[in-house]
């Protein structure tokens, strides 16, 4: 036999050692890892001091491992409710997106838990987390309201239901305060038609917010600037209700002197038709949407 047949066999030998060697130090290095021989009680108690410590990250793991080796089980609820709960507390944009969805996890497969109540009022609190500027997109203050009406639906007698109340409120007012940016703009730009437009929809749709007396007076400002008679005569009686229901507020003392009369002056038919022909049209034109 020479010497390369003999060297064919010993090489196949080493390889065959060296696998096996890898394959025996992946399942030490798997066997070694101390959270994966926790029991989910275990891997529970310890990520609850990681949160009580405010090292979120480090809990996740944990809490995780104890969802999932008994996802079922007192202990693997409660973890995936705290795991939610890590991502919360953690903050910004990106963990609180994180939260809603673990969140929705939790009543998905536990509709029924007696936490559910909480599980939606923090959906609800991961959504008002992401609410944007008033002047910015408010598809996540739509969603946060939303949430919290749910809540107050489903969960009635629940502890956090008159807390959804006052959130909602507080959440509408941003709401009202993207309305009225808008209408502000369209008021600063020489659009006071559409500005009355937005103003008048925001009084109507956020009676209790809480700039109304801001609204009140912009009102009053754009029925002025109206080249309608009919809404120009609408500016003194905004601000007298601006007068008597606010009568502290800051925007009394900008109420002008000089206003339009509170009734429209009599005029023929045709002079109405011939004022009016084309004045809304002006008034917008060029109006951005």
């Amino acid at each position: 036999m020479n010497r390369t047949t003999l060297r064919r066999p010993l090489a196949l030998l080493l390889l065959l050692a060296l696998a096996a060697g890898a394959t025996a130090g992946c399942g030490s290095g798997a066997a070694e890892d101390p959270i994966l021989r926790m029991s989910a009680a275990e891997a529970l108690e310890r990520g609850k001091e990681l949160m009580a410590a405010e090292k979120y990250g480090r809990a996740r793991k944990l809490l995780s491992h104890a969802f999932e080796v008994e996802p079922n089980s007192r202990a693997g609820r409660e973890g995936l409710l705290l795991l939610a709960d890590s991502y919360y507390l953690a903050g910004n944009q990106a963990n609180w997106i994180q939260a809603e969805a673990k969140y929705r996890d939790f009543l998905n497969r536990f509709p029924t838990s007696d936490q559910a109540a909480y599980a939606q009022y923090q959906i609800a609190n991961s959504l008002a987390e992401r609410v944007e500027k008033p002047n910015r997109d408010q598809s996540a203050t739509f969603k946060a309201v939303q949430a919290y009406q749910e809540l107050v639906r489903l969960y009635p007698t629940s502890e956090y239901a008159a807390e959804a109340q006052a959130k909602i409120q507080q959440v509408q007012d941003q709401l009202a305060a993207h309305e009225f940016v808008i209408g502000d703009f369209y008021l600063r730009y020489r659009y006071p038609s559409a500005a009355i437009g937005r103003f008048e929809e925001l009084l109507e749709r956020f009676p209790d917010y809480s700039e109304r007396d801001k609204v009140l007076y912009h009102l009053g400002v754009a029925y002025m600037r109206s080249r309608l008679p009919d809404l120009q005569a609408k500016a003194a009686p905004t601000f007298e209700q601006l007068e008597q229901e606010y009568p502290e507020s800051r925007w009394v003392d900008e109420i002008p002197s000089d206003l339009p009369p509170a009734e429209v002056p009599a005029t023929d038919a045709g002079s109405d038709e011939s004022a009016g022909s084309g004045t809304i049209a002006d008034d917008e034109e060029g109006a951005p949407s």
